[in-house]
């Protein structure tokens, strides 16, 4: 039941990508562009300051507690939640004053070539900003309630919660919608009245405080109850160690590389500029999560369990297993996204110049997805090996790559520069990837490399002609003409990607079977279990 809730989640997640889109637009949508870069301030700013670190650093000591202390840990959790809502009001507070800085920052202002954020529309992000920073307190809460759930082996309501995030959303949306119409008086910046802006950016803030809201009924269940408790000593702060240090500074590279990426972002704005790239990203992040992380998960408990015993011959072959599982889903996953990258612009977008920029800024995203996978996989090999240098080292390669990369793509014209930091983004992850690989190897003296190879040979083999027969159906339905059938509208795009996904899903399966590949049995049996939980 938690990777249904993932998946669930995940998909309802995209479709209120798409009601967005709907009501505001997204490519050549200043306003579209305006919302987006607000609306991820906050997830930026949580991720500095707690993404990651929770869960890897503050939460293993909450286990301890819960297992060392006679009261079940409640005192130390107490303390815990109590300073973690206290640092985390302060800071939300702080970045809510900063807001119009914090909008200077992540965006690059407007010269005389027309490129950038003209001061009208830093004023509308500036507007959506205030709306949307409070949801750094949401996601803080969210994660830090829901962590302390999991140590209680209670899982349910942290993988469901989001679910209520999206409706709420979807549902704003759908008002907004109703009240100030779509995507054709929406998409510039003129227009947006206080009252516009707090239905949108509003309703927004307030499916992230549903979500986190949701927790705290499931704490009776887990055995737990709140009592603020301001005596913070023996928090046990200082024991956080090296591993918190490196997964911060970590954290911190890559949010330096994001401030880049943001700033060269709203270069494009007008074409393909924050609001493309972000829905973009989430269409590549949907089979990544799906498969990627629920497997990964499994696997990461396993190779903890076998680093600890050190035994590198069984770290050694989950990793080759779990590599090759998840490559099954991610190569198919990779070339059918490119064969339905115009449709699926379509869905976004309202014009085919349109449908065909977004579906550029996809096909250049695309051919990452795969060795982001692996990287995600090889990460939690050396954190199940207490390594936490290694990845941060493996950041900054690709975090400078892609620095160097983006500050080139400012020279671009406005109407390619969203496509180019995507190709930015994945020429570095491949460059991040191909050096995890070497040192992952080096570490444990071997990964099965010819096994994992030639299993991806089949993978990409199989899944080149399903991407020949999925070519040839999107063809046929008009995916490349203004007057076809998989461009006359939304619901052409989406039955053009439904017929293309199941032909494809079809001769590539098919194809593996006949082929008689191994993973395929294996893939089955952990997605039953991962499904039934």
């Amino acid at each position: 039941m938690l990777a249904a809730g993932t998946m669930l989640s995940r998909v309802l997640g995209f479709g209120k990508t798409f009601v967005l889109a709907y009501a505001i637009g997204q490519a050549k949508s200043p306003g579209a562009d305006a919302f987006a870069l607000a609306n991820q301030l906050p997830n930026n700013i949580y991720a500095l300051i707690a993404g990651g670190l929770l869960s890897a650093v503050l939460i293993p000591q909450i286990v301890r507690s819960m297992r060392e202390s006679s009261d079940g840990g409640t005192a130390y959790v107490n303390k815990i939640v109590t300073l973690g809502a206290t640092v985390f009001v302060v800071i939300t507070i702080v970045a809510t004053v900063l807001a119009p800085f914090l909008v200077f920052v992540y965006s690059q202002q407007a010269t005389g070539d027309g490129k950038g954020f003209t001061p009208a529309q830093t004023d509308l992000a500036v507007a959506f900003a205030f709306w949307c920073l409070p949801q750094i307190l949401f996601y803080a809460l969210y994660s830090l309630l829901g962590e302390v759930l999991n140590a209680k082996q209670v899982f349910g309501p942290f993988t469901w919660a989001p679910l209520i995030n999206n409706v709420i959303a979807i549902a704003g949306l759908v008002v907004f919608i109703a009240m100030f119409g779509g995507q054709d008086v929406n998409s510039s910046v003129d227009g947006w009245t206080p009252l516009k802006i707090a239905v949108l950016a509003g309703s927004a803030s307030l499916g992230v405080f549903a979500q986190a809201a949701f927790l705290p009924f499931f704490w009776r269940r887990a055995g737990l109850s709140f009592h603020p408790d301001f005596r913070w000593r023996g928090v046990g702060l200082k024991a956080t160690g090296t591993a918190a240090g490196w997964l911060f500074a970590m954290i911190l590279v890559t949010q330096l590389a994001g401030i880049v990426q943001s700033r060269v972002a709203s270069l494009g704005t007008g074409a393909a500029g924050n609001a493309v790239l972000q829905n973009a990203w989430l269409l590549f992040m949907l089979p990544h999560s799906i498969f990627a992380v629920s497997i990964a998960t499994a696997y990461f408990t396993r190779m903890s369990h076998d680093a600890g015993r050190g035994d590198l011959d069984a770290v050694r072959r989950n990793l080759s297993l779990s590599l090759r599982i998840v490559g099954l889903f991610t190569v198919f996953a990779s070339v059918a996204l490119i064969v339905v990258s115009v449709p699926f612009g379509r869905m976004f977008a309202g014009t085919f110049e349109q449908a065909l920029s977004i579906g550029a800024v996809l096909l250049a995203y695309m051919p990452g997805l795969v060795l982001f996978s692996m990287l995600f996989i090889i990460q939690r090999v050396f954190w199940a090996m207490h390594d936490h240098h290694t990845p941060f080292l493996m950041q900054c390669v690709q975090s400078v790559l892609f620095v160097i990369g983006a500050l080139a793509v400012a020279t671009f014209p406005q109407s390619i520069v969203g496509v180019s930091i995507a190709a930015c983004t994945t020429l570095a992850g491949t460059a991040q990837t191909i050096i995890a690989l070497v040192l992952v190897r080096r570490r444990l003296n071997g990964i099965e490399g010819p096994v994992v190879t030639r299993s991806h040979v089949q993978f990409v083999i199989a899944a080149l002609i399903a991407g020949v027969a999925g070519a040839a159906v999107v063809t046929a339905l008009g995916t490349f003409s203004p007057d076809g059938f998989a461009m006359s509208d939304r619901t052409g795009a989406l039955v053009t990607i439904a017929l293309t996904g199941a032909v494809m899903a079809l001769v590539y399966f098919g194809a593996l079977v006949v082929s008689k590949n191994g993973e395929i049995a294996n893939a089955v049996a952990l997605l039953r279990k991962r499904l039934g939980r």
